[in-house]
């Protein structure tokens, strides 16, 4: 049985679908195009920006949803392992999702891991110190070699037509690059003194690579937010804090700020707190409906709360 006729029988909609058609004899439109199944809302989103409507995108992440623990239904998961193409993070990103990863690559199910396809940096300190970090979407640099990877994968799919393709493709690493280029120049007005960052976990890595930043700390010493800070972890970050006397802390729109909140009150300095949108896009309605959105909106908090 073909993929597609798998995903047809996994899917509620293709099932639905199925069902009326039956009773009207038409052929199932729903099954004409490949269907692209991929695992966070920011691949999906980038993804979508290439391919357009020539593919059944399928986004298993919700808005403002954790990567390191949403998880899926095991309905979800067979239409996973029925896609035409699969699109992940990897980097031991999708910790909740990964046996279903697992089991598609088993199944041969094609597949781009953008963490294969980026240089990784190893988080430097905390308890994930020399590991691969998976945030490397704060650099759009890295986005754009994700995308170089992303159209060949796509091209590869039947009924995708390749000028279309090439054409949206070119178009959005024309947007990465504007917006690598704004970045640099909003950054540059920012202090060297001032160019400290504090978050709730080890997520601005690749940023703070790209345009000289320096990570001060994170209020859980690791790369996933499934860890939890000690005593001594926190004692460590509020003396770095009054040392550097950052003058504002970063916390995660998908993970609450609590714990950064509980760091501002403790640090003998006065710390704003200010809300990023870095582990997940929001609904359309909401701060970082997309990729590009979250970015730009990201560069201009960051740029405020340091700026003296």
């Amino acid at each position: 049985m073909s993929r597609r006729a798998v995903r047809a029988v996994t899917s509620w909609a293709a099932v639905g679908a199925l069902a009326g058609l039956a009773l009207t004899g038409c052929t199932a439109e729903a099954d004409e195009g490949p269907v692209v199944v991929v695992s966070t809302n920011i691949l999906g989103d980038v993804v979508t920006e290439l391919v357009g409507d020539q593919a059944d995108v399928v986004t298993l992440m919700k808005p403002n949803a954790d990567p390191h623990s949403f998880e899926i239904s095991a309905q979800q998961g067979a239409q996973l392992r029925a896609a035409d193409l699969v699109v992940s993070n990897g980097l031991g990103l999708e910790e909740g999702l990964q046996q279903h990863l697992d089991a598609a690559s088993a199944e041969d199910v094609p597949a781009v891991v953008a963490g294969d396809e980026i240089d990784v940096l190893d988080y430097a300190e905390g308890d994930a110190a020399g590991s691969p970090d998976s945030h490397f979407w704060t650099d759009p640099g890295r986005m754009l070699d994700v995308v170089d990877a992303l159209e060949p994968a796509l091209a590869e799919l039947d009924g995708i037509d390749d000028e279309a393709l090439a054409a949206s493709a070119s178009a959005y690493r024309g947007e990465l690059e504007q917006l690598d280029a704004d970045m640099e120049a909003t950054f540059a007005a920012i202090p060297a003194e001032r160019r400290a960052l504090v978050t709730n976990h080890h997520v601005f890595g690749y940023l703070a690579d790209r345009f000289d930043f320096e990570v001060v700390g994170a209020v859980i010493p690791g790369g996933t937010t499934l860890a939890a800070p000690s005593a001594s972890d926190l004692a460590d970050l509020v003396e770095a804090v009054e040392d550097t006397g950052v003058p504002t802390i970063f916390a995660e729109s998908s993970s609450p700020d609590r714990l950064v909140q509980a760091l501002a009150d403790e640090a003998d300095v006065r710390v704003a707190v200010v809300e990023l949108y870095t582990e997940s896009l929001t609904g359309p309605d909401e701060g970082a409906p997309d990729y590009l959105t979250m970015m730009r909106t990201n560069t201009e908090r960051i740029a405020t709360g340091l700026s003296p």
